[in-house]
C-alpha cells in the first residue's frame, strides 16, 4: 500500500505527459495535414493553386480578398458587365479625381467614378467597374479585376477579382488618406454581382475555388473590417456579346468537404452577427 501511493505522483505524471503528447500529435495533424487541405479545391483551375488571394495597395498594405473570377476574353467580361447595369470606371486623373470630391461633397451622380488602384502579381488592376447606389459615388458597388491566365482549363482567359460595396468616405486607419469604408459583408457582394450576370444571360456556367479561406475578422487596405467564406465563386460567360435569354446556369458542385465547410460557417457566421 505504501509503495503505491509513493509511486501514484509517479504514474500521474505519465499521464499527464501521455495527454499532452497526444495533444501535440492531434493539434499538428489538424494544422498542418488536415485543415490545410480541408480549405483547399481547385479542381476547375489547378493552375490557379498556390496563388495568394488578396490584394495589395500601393503602400504594399494587404488589400481586398479576392472573392469573384470570370473566364472569358476581355470583351466578354465587358459585355456582361454592361448588360448588368455596371459601368466601366474611370481612370484616375486631375479631372476625375475633381469629379469624384464634387460627387461626394455636392451629393451629384458619377457613375464612371474613379477607383483607387489595387495590386495583384505586382500590377494594379486590368478592368474595374462600379455600380452606382443612390445618388453619388460616396455609395457604390465596385470590383476591380486581374487577368491571372491566358488559357485555364476551359483553354480560355481567366481573371481574378475583388468586389466589395463602397457605404461611405473615411480615413484610412493605416495612411489617414481619404478613402471609401466598405461593407464588411463581401460574400454578399459577390453574391449579388453573380446573380445580375445571370439575370442578364451572360453565364454559362459556376463554380467555386478556394481564396483566403474562412475569416471573421479581416482587415483590408483601408483598415476596414470584412468578413467572408472564402471562397472564389467563377463565373464561365457567354462567347461573343450577343443577346441571350435569362437561363440557368450549369452549377458545379464543390466537392463534399467544402460543402460541409461552407455550412458551418454559414451557422458560425450567424452566432457572429
Amino acid at each position: 500500500m505504501e509503495a503505491a501511493e509513493k509511486n501514484r505522483p509517479t504514474r500521474r505524471l505519465h499521464l499527464y505527459v501521455t495527454v499532452a503528447l497526444a495533444t501535440l500529435l492531434v493539434w499538428l495533424a489538424l494544422a498542418y495535414a488536415v485543415l490545410p487541405f480541408f480549405w483547399q479545391h481547385y479542381g476547375h483551375q489547378p493552375a490557379l493553386a498556390g496563388r495568394a488571394m488578396v490584394t495589395r495597395t500601393a503602400s504594399g498594405i494587404a488589400g481586398d480578398p479576392l472573392n469573384v473570377g470570370f473566364v472569358g476574353s476581355w470583351e466578354d467580361i465587358v459585355c456582361a458587365m454592361a448588360a448588368a447595369g455596371w459601368s466601366s470606371a474611370d481612370s484616375i486623373s486631375l479631372k476625375t479625381s475633381i469629379e469624384i470630391v464634387g460627387s461626394v461633397l455636392l451629393d451629384r451622380p458619377y457613375r464612371d467614378a474613379p477607383v483607387s488602384p489595387n495590386f495583384y502579381d505586382g500590377r494594379r488592376e486590368d478592368l474595374a467597374f462600379e455600380k452606382e447606389e443612390g445618388s453619388s459615388a460616396r455609395r457604390r458597388h465596385h470590383v476591380r479585376l486581374w487577368r491571372v491566365l491566358e488559357n485555364g482549363a476551359e483553354q480560355r482567359p481567366v481573371w481574378l477579382g475583388a468586389v466589395t460595396f463602397d457605404r461611405g468616405v473615411e480615413l484610412s486607419r493605416y495612411t489617414l488618406q481619404v478613402t471609401h469604408r466598405i461593407a464588411s459583408d463581401v460574400d454578399a457582394e459577390r453574391n449579388a454581382l453573380m446573380a445580375g450576370l445571370e439575370k442578364a444571360g451572360r453565364v454559362s456556367a459556376t463554380y467555386e475555388i478556394a481564396g483566403v479561406g474562412p475569416t471573421l475578422n479581416g482587415r483590408n487596405g483601408g483598415g476596414d473590417r470584412y468578413f467572408t467564406d472564402g471562397e472564389i465563386l467563377i463565373a464561365r460567360l457567354l462567347e461573343g456579346c450577343v443577346p441571350q435569354a435569362p437561363a440557368i446556369p450549369q452549377r458545379f458542385a464543390s466537392p463534399a468537404h467544402i460543402i460541409a465547410k461552407n455550412a458551418l460557417w454559414r451557422f458560425i457566421c450567424e452566432l457572429w452577427r
